[in-house]
């Protein structure tokens, strides 16, 4: 198991089961020590479960960022009720971690396999995630991250794009 997908484990398990926070570990990957934008990601039996995440840092480094971001996917993603103690051995994680977005010009830059969607428009801003299941085209990549954001269909945005590291 990746070093950042076991931190991610270890932070959801210790919390359902005490309510405490897991430390950031003594020695960090270099990985860990970056400073970027992560998700986490829950799945339970192939089904999404939770997910979380920070477009930019929030934190010091990527290894805080995933320490909250697994407890929020875990027991604050509005989709879903907290994770229970029953669950924690179905669980399926995987942490993402992000480039930094970049303003496009044209749609034709984007590929849902490879970017990552962050779209905008006023206050309101959706992202959606590269290489997911059932995301096959640019135009649904863009609709979704829209309906997240309660941007209307025909509503401009300005977008942009995003590659991620991601980990099992």
């Amino acid at each position: 198991m990746h070093p950042l997908v076991k931190l991610a484990k270890e932070t959801i398990k210790r919390y359902i089961r005490s309510g405490e926070t897991l430390s950031v570990p003594e020695k960090l990957t270099d990985e860990m020590k970056e400073k970027r934008g992560t998700f986490v990601s829950l799945k339970k039996k192939g089904y999404l479960r939770g997910c979380i995440g920070t477009i930019s840092p929030m934190r010091s480094n990527v290894a805080e960022e995933i320490i909250s971001n697994a407890i929020s996917a875990a027991i604050k993603d509005p989709r879903f009720p907290p994770v229970t103690i029953d669950e924690l051995d179905d669980l399926d994680i995987s942490v993402d971690v992000l480039s930094e977005a970049e303003k496009i010009s044209d749609i034709d830059q984007l590929d849902p396999k490879r970017y990552g969607v962050i779209v905008t428009s006023g206050r309101k801003r959706g992202l959606l995630l590269p290489n997911l299941e059932d995301v096959n085209t640019i135009e649904e990549q863009i609709d979704i991250a829209k309906k997240k954001a309660e941007i209307e269909p025909d509503e401009d945005v300005e977008i942009m794009r995003f590659e991620v590291k991601r980990y099992k």
